[in-house]
C-alpha cells in the first residue's frame, strides 16, 4: 500500500489558483534552508556539459541584451544538438552493466505516461548514486563511459531537502519516490547543458524562496523553460507573470507563442500567450493598414490576428482573400498550403458571415481539398438560413468555446441576408440589421455601408446615415440605395425600404421609389421614420426589438 504521507508532497494533489501568488503567505518562504548542510537530507550533484562540439558553455540569456538574441541563440543550440546527435550517442544509452551502482534515469523515463517533451537539446540526466569519498575532478577520466559521451566542464555541489523539491516538482516527487533502493540513498547527480546553469539555480532558489533575483526577458525565458522541464509549475506560473509585466513588443509576442509546444500547453502560461495573443490582434487591428507589415509574420501571429473579433476588415470575404495571399506567400507547396488551411488557418476564417457569391468561389478553390471547404460552405449556409433568434443561440454557444465561427465581428461594412428570384420577375430581398449601439454611434453625421449585394449582375449595397431633414432643422434616420459599378451603365430599378415595428414586429413598408442608376449614385430617404433623431434612440422606440433595427429593402429591375 502506497505511503499515504506522500501525498503530502505531491503537487498534483494541491489545487491551486491560475493566478495564485508565489509571494502570498500561503506559500512558507524557506529561503534560509537554501543549500545549508543543517536542513538538508540529501546533495545534488549538477554535472554541467558543453552545449556544442565547440560550444564555450555561455548560457542562452549570457549576452542576450534583447529576446531576438535569446532566440537566435536559442535556435543555433537547436542547430548544434543535432549535429551531435549525428556523431554521438545520448548519455543515456550508456552500458549501465558496466556501472552497477548507477541507475541513469531521463526525466521522461521517471514517468512513461508523460508526453514526450519537445526540449530534447536540453534534455535532462539524472541518476541516484552512492555518495564518492571525496571531490570528483570535472573532466575525470571514467572509464565506465561510453568515449563519445558529451565532456562534463564543471560540477556544481548542493545541499538539498527533498521534501522542498518534492512538494514544488512532480519530477523531483517521482525521482524521490520511485521505490527503488537508489530513491533512499543521499546523492543524487543531474546532468544538464551549460546554458542552462544559471536558469536552474535561479529555479532551485525559487523552490525555497518563491522568488527570483533575475528580472529581464531572455534571463526569465530561460527559467520558465527550465521550469517546464522540470514541472515547477509556480514557478511557471511566477515567470509568466513577471513577463506579462515587462513592455510587450511584436518581438516579445511572437516569441511568447512560438515557445515549444510543452511549454505552451502549460496551464501556467495560458495568461502569457493569451496576453502575447491580445497585443498582436490589437497592434494588426487594421490588416489593411500594416498589410506589408502582417504578411511577413509567422503562423501562429497571423492565427492570434484572425482569431480577433474586433479586426477591422470590410467584411470576411476580405479575411478569405488575405488567408489565401499569405499561405500562398508562405506555403508555396500546394500540399504544404492545404494542409495549414484544412488544420490550423481555415478555422480562423468565418465562413458564415461570408457572401454567398464568395462561398462559391470557395467550392472551385483548389487551395482547400473539396472535402473541408464543401464542409465549411455547406455549414455557412445553414447558418444563413436560419432563424435571426437560432443564429444568436449559435452564436451565444460558439462564444463560449475556443471556436468562433458564428460570432460575428466588428465589419467596416455590416452582412446582410440576401433572398433572390428570377421569376416572375428579376428582383432580391435584402435583410440588414444593425445594433441598437451602432445606430448611437452615428450621431451626428456619421454613416454604416452594408456588404455588397448583387441583382443582374450589378453590385448593390445600402447606407444608414445620421444626418439633418430636408429643411436642415433637427437630426434624423436616413437609408439609401447605391451601385457599385462606376461608368455609364444604366440600370432601372423599383425599390422599397421596410423597418419592423412594435407592437406587431411585422415589417411596415417605409418608403417606395424607383431610380434609374448610373454607376456610383444612390438614392434613399433622409429621415425614413419621418420623426427626429431623440425619438428614434428612446427607449420606447417602435424600431428596436431586443435592441436591433431590422431593416429591409426590395429591389426590382425595371423592364
Amino acid at each position: 500500500m502506497k505511503d499515504q504521507n506522500l501525498d503530502l508532497f505531491d503537487p498534483r494533489t494541491a489545487v491551486m489558483d491560475p493566478e495564485f501568488s508565489p509571494t502570498s503567505t500561503r506559500e512558507p518562504d524557506f529561503a534560509f534552508a537554501f543549500n545549508d548542510s543543517n536542513f538538508s537530507d540529501r546533495v545534488l550533484r549538477i554535472e554541467i556539459i558543453g552545449d556544442s562540439l565547440d560550444g564555450d558553455g555561455d548560457s542562452d540569456s549570457h549576452g542576450c541584451h534583447s529576446l531576438a538574441d535569446w532566440a537566435r541563440n536559442r535556435k543555433r543550440r537547436r542547430e548544434d544538438f543535432k549535429k551531435e546527435n549525428d556523431m554521438c550517442h545520448s548519455f543515456a544509452a550508456l552500458d549501465i552493466t558496466a556501472c552497477p551502482e548507477e541507475q541513469i534515469i531521463s526525466c521522461n523515463q521517471i514517468d512513461s505516461e508523460d508526453a514526450d517533451n519537445e526540449n530534447q537539446d536540453e534534455s535532462v540526466v539524472a541518476m541516484i548514486e552512492e555518495p564518492n569519498s571525496g571531490d570528483e575532478a570535472a573532466n575525470s577520466d571514467d572509464s565506465t563511459w561510453n568515449c563519445d559521451s558529451p565532456r562534463v566542464i564543471k560540477v556544481k555541489t548542493l545541499h538539498i531537502s527533498s521534501p522542498i523539491l518534492a512538494a514544488k516538482s512532480p519530477f523531483f516527487y517521482k525521482l524521490f519516490s520511485n521505490g527503488m533502493k537508489e530513491s533512499e540513498q543521499r546523492q543524487v547527480t543531474l546532468r544538464i547543458n551549460a546554458s542552462e546553469e544559471a536558469a536552474l539555480m535561479e529555479l532551485l532558489n525559487f523552490m525555497y524562496s518563491n522568488t527570483l533575483t533575475t528580472s529581464t526577458a531572455p534571463a526569465l525565458l530561460d527559467v520558465l523553460m527550465a521550469a517546464d522541464k522540470f514541472e515547477v509549475a509556480s514557478c511557471m506560473r511566477y515567470c509568466s507573470r513577471l513577463l506579462r509585466n515587462l513592455p510587450m513588443t511584436p518581438e516579445s509576442a511572437l516569441l511568447y507563442l512560438e515557445l515549444p509546444s510543452s511549454v505552451l500547453m502549460a496551464e501556467a502560461v495560458q495568461p502569457l500567450t493569451d496576453t502575447a495573443k491580445q497585443f498582436l490582434a490589437a497592434r494588426y487591428k487594421d490588416i489593411t493598414k500594416f498589410q506589408e507589415e502582417v504578411m511577413k509574420l509567422p503562423l501562429a501571429g497571423i492565427e492570434a490576428i484572425l482569431s480577433s473579433d474586433d479586426l477591422q476588415v470590410a467584411s470576411e470575404d476580405a479575411v478569405y482573400d488575405f488567408v489565401l495571399k499569405w499561405t500562398r506567400a508562405h506555403y508555396p507547396q500546394i500540399d504544404e498550403r492545404r494542409d495549414i488551411l484544412s488544420s490550423r488557418l481555415g478555422h480562423c476564417i468565418r465562413f458564415p458571415f461570408m457572401s454567398c457569391r464568395k462561398l462559391r468561389k470557395v467550392l472551385t478553390c483548389n487551395d482547400f481539398e473539396h472535402e473541408f471547404s464543401s464542409k465549411l460552405v455547406l455549414e455557412a449556409l445553414f447558418f444563413k438560413a436560419e432563424a435571426p433568434h437560432r443564429q444568436r443561440t449559435q452564436a451565444a454557444e460558439e462564444s463560449a468555446s475556443s471556436s468562433r465561427r458564428f460570432v460575428e465581428r466588428a465589419y467596416k461594412y455590416r452582412p446582410v441576408k440576401v433572398v433572390e428570384f428570377e421569376l416572375p420577375r428579376h428582383q432580391c430581398i435584402v435583410y440588414l440589421d444593425l445594433k441598437r449601439d451602432e445606430c448611437a454611434n452615428l450621431f451626428p453625421s456619421g454613416k454604416v455601408y452594408s456588404q455588397a449585394f448583387h441583382l443582374g449582375g450589378q453590385g448593390f449595397f445600402l447606407s444608414a446615415h445620421c444626418n439633418m431633414d430636408q429643411q436642415s432643422s433637427f437630426h434624423c434616420f436616413g437609408l439609401f440605395l447605391g451601385m457599385q459599378e462606376k461608368g455609364s451603365v444604366s440600370f432601372a430599378v423599383d425599390y422599397e425600404f421596410a423597418a419592423r415595428t412594435k407592437p406587431a414586429e411585422e415589417y411596415v413598408s417605409k418608403y417606395k421609389g424607383n431610380y434609374t442608376f448610373t454607376g456610383g449614385k444612390a438614392v434613399g430617404y433622409r429621415n425614413l421614420f419621418a420623426i427626429p433623431w431623440t425619438s428614434f434612440m428612446a427607449e420606447d422606440s417602435l424600431y428596436f426589438i431586443n435592441g436591433v433595427l431590422h431593416l429591409r429593402a426590395e429591389l426590382t429591375i425595371r423592364h
